[in-house]
């Protein structure tokens, strides 16, 4: 018969809520969970932790491919400098220095609690490592052009790469081709995304500045100066007189997309959202959003509208650490009135749905194995 772990802390959130310190967490000697009972019906071996329990964290936005930029683009410089930055300066170390940065990154966001990533792919430099990791992975291999002429080429090219990835797909890997944003789309490229038959979830950078919202409404802003710089042509493009998000989200209506960043997004934009998209997930990256931006998302809009929240970290070129951890304390230190359970939530069973993979993580549910981890004010760190 095989060995039956019993888990207690002082306090047990199940994915869904709080629980009291007297309720004992029943796996299997896999981590498969068993059940949930009280201390007075667990019997013997029960082993005691100081902090909260909870499962594994599912961190929706993550660019492993940026790993080794970590420390190399200036804080606060605005969206479209930050862009720059990185496009400028990806490609300044070797590939394998790359890897190895990807590696080191993976296993401290294991570490630290994440059990899942939905992880933003340009090409196939993450593939290799992806096969033997204990972390599962959607990768969303992300398509990029603005030029119209060129969206077949580029089309192509990630479907390619998608392809590749496809071949890794099982128990710990899944995949689809999505869009990078509207500033980095045309039409035209939309239009052969929004066609890939069997793709979700999508993903998407929504509204990261304000310069954005500026390009669609009345095509002015810092996005020209930034088409310009690289000798992008974006005399096709055509202002809505709109927010960027009503101009794209109508292509993929009806589909589960995962709208991350939001830190210009009204509520004029939601209620578009929930019009067109009821399967949207709100993604938030509030440490990049300060690192790039310095201004986090309205996120007391997004829960009086009643948007289905999750948890990114976006990259260590825009984040000193990829803790999902640390990211509910940023939004604790300026939003303080929201319960730790309801964020918890966000980082745990509304990421798993966002990525489709709530059988198996995101909550304490029989027969699920979400990993679980042990959280105190400081840190969380992973128990199995």
């Amino acid at each position: 018969m095989s060995q039956q772990l019993k888990f207690k802390g002082t306090a047990l959130f199940n994915g869904r809520q709080l629980l009291p310190g007297s309720m004992v967490l029943i796996l299997s000697d896999k981590g498969i969970v068993q059940d949930i009972v009280h201390e007075s019906a667990a019997g013997s071996d029960v082993q005691q932790f100081n902090g909260l329990l909870s499962p594994g964290f599912v961190n929706t936005h993550c660019h492993l491919e940026l790993s080794h930029m970590g420390g190399v683009v200036p804080e606060k410089t605005g969206l479209p400098a930050f862009l720059t930055s990185v496009m400028e300066k990806r490609a300044q170390q070797d590939a394998a220095s790359q890897v190895t940065a990807m590696q080191q990154a993976a296993t401290a966001m294991w570490e630290s609690g994440v059990s899942a990533v939905g992880d933003i792919c340009n090409g196939t430099a993450s593939l290799a490592f992806k096969k033997d990791s204990s972390l599962y992975y959607h990768s969303f291999i992300e398509c990029m052009g603005f030029a119209p002429g060129f969206a077949q080429q580029r089309y192509d090219y990630s479907l390619d790469v998608l392809r590749q990835f496809r071949e890794l797909n099982g128990p710990l890997h899944s995949c689809s081709i999505v869009p990078h944003a509207p500033y980095s789309v045309s039409e035209a490229l939309f239009s052969l995304l929004s066609a890939t038959p069997d793709n979700t979830p999508v993903s998407i950078h929504n509204q990261e500045c304000e310069a954005e919202n500026n390009l669609y409404q009345d095509k002015t802003g810092a996005f020209l100066d930034f088409y310009r710089h690289f000798n992008m042509d974006a005399t096709a493009f055509r202002e809505t007189g709109t927010n960027s998000l009503p101009a794209w989200l109508p292509w993929f209506r009806q589909l589960p997309v995962l709208l991350v960043h939001n830190t210009y997004t009204t509520e004029t934009d939601i209620a578009f959202t929930k019009e067109q998209a009821p399967q949207a997930y709100w993604c938030l990256c509030p440490q990049a959003n300060l690192y790039i931006e310095d201004r986090l998302p309205d996120i007391a809009l997004l829960r009086s509208q009643g948007c289905t929240i999750t948890l990114g970290t976006d990259s260590l070129a825009s984040n000193h650490q990829l803790s999902i951890w640390q990211e509910i304390q940023t939004i604790r230190k300026y939003y303080s009135n929201i319960a730790l359970e309801e964020i918890l939530q966000w980082a745990t069973l509304n990421g798993a749905i966002a990525l489709g993979i709530q059988g198996r993580y995101g909550s304490f549910e029989n027969g699920k194995q979400p990993g679980v981890i042990l959280i105190d004010e400081k840190d969380s760190r992973r128990i199995l």
